[in-house]
This record gives structure tokens, sequence and C-alpha cells, in this order.
């Protein structure tokens, strides 16, 4: 014989979840920027250079200097040159006195003649450094002003957009309990 069983079944809640993502976007536009430069200034202001050349005593060492500072030498030297001259006569005079020592002094005169005068010898000293040379190199001013760049930077805000997502949670199944009884077979 069979004994009559219970049978007894459960079903779960179950719950569901339907769930979309959210969805977002960022943009980040570039910063605006401003730039100006200002350009650097250079003045130049220059002095003209000198070169100074002064052959006055070359000149003078080849008698061919200034008619005014040849005379004055010539003037300063005049009772020397006279001097010498008299004493060139005397010279020459003892010469003819001596004739009857022999030679022909006429002939020596005349052979030994001049017309320059040695004894006017107004060139100046000979050197090799007879020309004076200076040079005064120019100035140069240099003024400056410096350039420069000003920047004017403008950050720009981010741009962001969300938009929410779906979430819904409902109940698929509900908690149930089946309980079913046995058949009896009665027979009365």
């Amino acid at each position: 014989m069979q004994i009559p069983q219970i049978q007894i079944r459960q079903f779960p809640a179950m719950l569901s979840i339907d769930a979309d993502m959210g969805k977002q976007s960022l943009e980040q536009p570039q910063a605006t920027v401003e730039m100006e430069q200002i350009r650097p200034e250079q003045h130049f202001t220059t002095s003209r250079s000198r070169l100074e050349v002064n052959q006055d005593r070359a000149w003078d060492a080849l008698a061919l200097g200034g008619n005014l500072e040849t005379m004055s030498k010539i003037y300063s030297m005049a009772s020397d040159m006279a001097l010498r001259g008299l004493a060139r006569i005397v010279e020459q005079g003892n010469r003819m006195a001596d004739i009857h020592l022999g030679g022909n002094p006429i002939a020596e005169r005349a052979k030994d003649w001049q017309r320059t005068f040695p004894e006017f010898d107004f060139s100046g000293e000979a050197s090799y450094d007879n020309v004076d040379i200076s040079y005064t190199p120019a100035e140069v001013s240099i003024e400056t002003t410096p350039g420069r760049v000003n920047l004017d930077v403008q950050v720009n805000r981010p741009i962001h957009q969300y938009e929410r997502g779906k979430l819904e949670i409902y109940m698929s199944q509900y908690p149930k309990v089946e309980i079913i009884p046995p058949q009896i077979d009665q027979l009365i």
C-alpha cells in the first residue's frame, strides 16, 4: 500500500533589474590666447673718428718747410753763417798768400768753387719718425630698449553633459508556495 504524500512546491521571489548606462560627454575647448609682441629697438649714435697726420718735421728735414719757419732759421743762424763765411774767406786768402810755396791756388780755388753755400744748411733733422700720426677712434653709443611678449590667456571652462541612465527594479516573480494534497480514494 502506498502512503499518500503531500507535495509542497516552493517558488522563490525573483527580482528583475533593467539598467541602462548613463551617457556622459566631456569637451575641453582650447584656451583663448592673445599675444602681442613688442619688438626690441636699438639706437646707434657715433661720432666721427679723426686721423691727424703732421708732416711739418718731414718737410723741414727736406728743407721744404714753410717760408716763415725757414726765414726764422736763417735769421737765427745768420751770425754763425757770417763767421763761417769769414773763416772760409780767410782760409782762401791764406792759400793765395802761400802762392810762393808752390802749387796753383787759383786753379784749386776754381776747382772747389760751388754755387751753393754749405753754411746755409737750414734743413731740419732727418729721422724716420718725422711724420706724426694720431688717431682718435669714433665713439659709439648704443641704446637698447628690450622687447617683450604680452600674453593674455583665458582658460575656457570644460563643457560637461551627463544624461542619467535608466534603472528599473521590479518583481518578475512573486514568491509562492503550492501545497498539493494527495488524492485519497475513499469509499464509504
